[in-house]
């Protein structure tokens, strides 16, 4: 081979490497170029990656704090009586869209936008339940005034009737003392074994055979004409009624209390100060004392006298 021929082969491959040089030069810098795009673009996809999660978990609370505003705010509609069935149906699907929220692995933009959106919803409800609230407590307020004005009154007329029922009552025990009889000009009369009378309130014993109690019915314009029981009692000195159940002797109730009576005979009174008597004739001796009379008119008494044995 000659010289010139071995010059053009070396010159031919020099020139050859350093062609293969450029190529791999130029391989390496698109390499290398490569590596940082895919870097870059990592760590950009791991920062946008960050601030969507961020603002998905803003998000969330944001619907949670709602959440919490809601539930304040249908208790206290509740309180005030107003309705809150529709405002349970949101209390519902807001929770749904919280629990969605939470177990959602796809943290596109526009996914989070659109819960951003429904907060800025959520937020207007809130202030519209205000708006229920004020409007409510307006509706409370002017109801308890007008209770309280009801109450006032209901009080007023419920003492304008006890006044009236204690008046009412008290007429009527007026009335009724009013009504009760009164004997007058009681006489005791003492009749001895031969029909003779004494009209003296002393007498021995041997002058009372019989006992005439003599009087007459006061007149009184209050009380009515009707049957009435007239009721003797004649109390001995040591304070017992005369009783016999021979002569018509019997019981009787007076202030809730059981007492003896001598004698009684039942009356139409009239009202024209009828004259009314009694003769009791006990068939044994009087003893001395002091003898006390009492007459009476159902349950009450109507008159009293004495006499005196010696």
């Amino acid at each position: 081979m000659s010289e010139e021929s071995k010059k053009s082969n070396y010159s031919y491959l020099e020139k050859e490497n350093k062609n293969s040089n450029k190529k791999i030069i130029i391989i390496l810098f698109l390499v290398v170029i490569a590596a940082v795009i895919g870097i870059k673009f990592y760590l950009d996809s791991e920062k946008e990656n960050d601030r969507l999660q961020q603002n998905l978990e803003q998000t969330y609370g944001e619907l949670d704090s709602i959440s919490t505003q809601l539930d304040l705010k249908i208790a206290e509609i509740e309180s005030l009586g107003g309705d809150i069935t529709e405002l349970q149906l949101i209390r519902k699907n807001l929770e749904s869209e919280k629990e969605d929220l939470k177990k959602s692995n796809n943290w596109a933009a526009s996914q989070i936008e659109r819960y951003k959106d429904k907060v800025g919803g959520y937020e207007e409800l809130l202030n519209l339940q205000d708006e229920k609230i004020k409007k409510l407590e307006a509706i409370n307020k002017e109801l308890l005034s007008e209770n309280t004005n009801l109450k006032s009154e209901k009080n007023v007329l419920n003492d304008s009737i006890s006044r009236l029922k204690n008046n009412r009552e008290v007429l009527e025990d007026k009335v009724e003392m009013a009504s009760r009889l009164k004997a007058e000009n009681i006489k005791i009369i003492a009749i001895n074994a031969r029909g003779r009378e004494r009209d003296d309130k002393e007498y021995k014993p041997r002058h009372i055979e019989k006992l005439k109690i003599q009087f007459n019915l006061a007149e009184n314009s209050v009380a009515q004409p009707e049957g009435k029981d007239i009721i003797l009692r004649v109390i001995n000195p040591l304070g017992n009624a005369l009783f016999d159940v021979a002569t018509g002797s019997g019981s009787f109730m007076i202030s809730g209390k059981e007492m003896f009576y001598t004698a009684k005979q039942e009356i139409l009174f009239d009202n024209t100060q009828q004259q009314l008597s009694f003769i009791y004739d006990r068939g044994e001796e009087y003893k001395e004392g002091v003898y006390q009379l009492e007459l009476y008119a159902d349950d009450y008494l109507i008159g009293k006298e004495k006499f005196v044995v010696n």
